[in-house]
């Protein structure tokens, strides 16, 4: 556009030089000149190239066409204009990290939860613009569709569904179905708009100081409540062992005392004192008639 509009001008300029005369003679060489810059605008306009992941919608004095043309090289009307639009997966981050989201300060979703109490949502959506849809999203939105559909229409959904949920069970049981009911509610009204939802994850929810205090004890408790059954738990096997100890030693007394007799007795006795006698420090021992032995020193 650029060099028909210089080409006009300099055309332009070329029959006001052919008026005066001392620059008559220049007339037909800035004529020529301007021939080919308007020539060259012509060609430029109706080369247009369409890089991958892109496609173009096409307007001709404002009014928008109603097909698309893809990737590649095409040949147009050089009267139109050709807006370039993205068809790859894009993403949109709500976050409450400074510049970490599409919007350099806090950006995070601040819902109220069905107890009443402000959560923090962290949040990416995942979409691509439907090619098809191309011509009726730019007639009725424009090109600024992510602030103008994506970026308001998450954050309403995300904030009507969140008050089915109380803080707790947002965080933790719920956050699945959470990221599920509002991906649906999302997704529907990404169709209607020539988008299509390919994933909505949810990076982070941040409850309030006073909830995170009591998850803290409610976890600290059970933890202290789990080692406590740990040290019951060994204790008790403790006590069964002393008991199956004391119980063997009870049941070995017992078979002591009923099963030995004075035979027996006296005979391990006897045992005892032809060891004693086998030492070197010899004894004899003299067995009497009664209960104690006589021994003897034969060392002399």
């Amino acid at each position: 556009m650029a060099l028909l509009i210089l080409g006009i001008l300099v055309l332009i300029a070329s029959f006001v030089i052919q008026k005066v005369y001392q620059f008559a003679r220049y007339a037909k060489p800035v004529r020529l000149v301007a021939v080919l810059l308007i020539v060259a605008g012509f060609i430029t306009k109706m080369i247009v190239q369409i890089e991958p992941g892109q496609i173009g919608v096409k307007t001709l004095f404002g009014k928008v066409q109603n097909d698309v043309i893809r990737s590649g090289l095409h040949f147009i009307n050089p009267f139109m204009e050709v807006i370039r639009l993205d068809v790859k997966t894009q993403n949109y981050t709500m976050s409450g990290v400074h510049d970490e989201g599409a919007k350099s300060n806090d950006d995070a979703i601040r819902v109220l939860t069905a107890d009443g109490l402000e959560v923090t949502i962290d949040l990416t959506v995942l979409y691509k613009l439907l090619p098809s849809e191309a011509p009726s999203l730019i007639k009725e939105t424009g090109q600024d569709y992510t602030d103008k559909i994506v970026r308001p229409l998450t954050r309403t959904k995300i904030r009507d569904n969140a008050v089915y949920y109380d803080a707790i069970s947002l965080y933790s049981t719920k956050r699945d179905e959470f990221q599920q009911r509002i991906f649906k509610s999302i997704d529907e009204d990404f169709k209607k708009r020539g988008l299509v939802l390919e994933q909505l994850l949810v990076r982070n929810i941040t409850l309030p100081q006073s909830v995170k205090a009591t998850i803290e004890q409610k976890i600290n408790a059970e933890q202290d409540a789990q080692k406590m059954q740990f040290v019951l738990q060994k204790e008790r096997q403790e006590a069964e062992r002393k008991r199956v100890e004391a119980q063997g030693i009870s049941d070995y007394q017992r078979i002591i005392n009923t099963g030995l007799t004075s035979q027996q007795l006296q005979y391990e006795q006897i045992k005892a004192y032809l060891e004693l006698a086998k030492s070197p420090n010899s004894k004899v021992i003299v067995m009497g008639s009664g209960n104690a032995p006589i021994i003897l020193d034969t060392k002399n």
